[in-house]
């Protein structure tokens, strides 16, 4: 179940996905992935711990990183100030920030319609938060 609460922007109001509880951690990810094949839940616990730092590395050598059943990760920088003139003018010492961007893993049929996504549960029902 997941749940919403509703918030006014722009003088009109629209739901927004909300988030409850605790984080599942990663100690309860390898548990229901050991549960779920042939792996151990220790094994699952060290391959997960790892997985950052191994898709760090991936893109820190200038690849995106496609998880099966997940999406695609992949780095995008930001500056703050002025862009340059000319691009002989812009150097790496502009870039001031780096952030991990995600595009989730998705199908689409002939029509071009989405028909699969993966990491959303094609169960999913929304649960007004607001409501006693």
């Amino acid at each position: 179940m997941a749940y919403y609460k509703k918030k006014k922007f722009n003088g009109k109001w629209y739901p927004r996905a909300v988030t409850i509880g605790r984080a599942a951690t990663t100690d309860e990810v390898a548990e229901i992935l050991s549960r779920r094949s042939t792996v151990s839940k220790a094994d699952t616990y060290a391959v997960l711990t790892d997985l950052g730092e191994v898709m760090g590395e991936l893109m820190a050598t200038g690849r995106s990183v496609k998880l099966k059943g997940m999406g695609t990760f992949y780095l995008n920088c930001r500056t703050r100030g002025k862009g340059k003139d000319t691009p002989e003018e812009v150097t790496p010492s502009m870039i001031t920030d780096v952030n991990v961007s995600f595009i989730p893993e998705y199908e689409r049929n002939s029509r071009g319609e989405v028909i699969k996504r993966p990491m959303i549960d094609r169960f999913l029902k929304w649960t007004d938060l607001d409501k006693d």
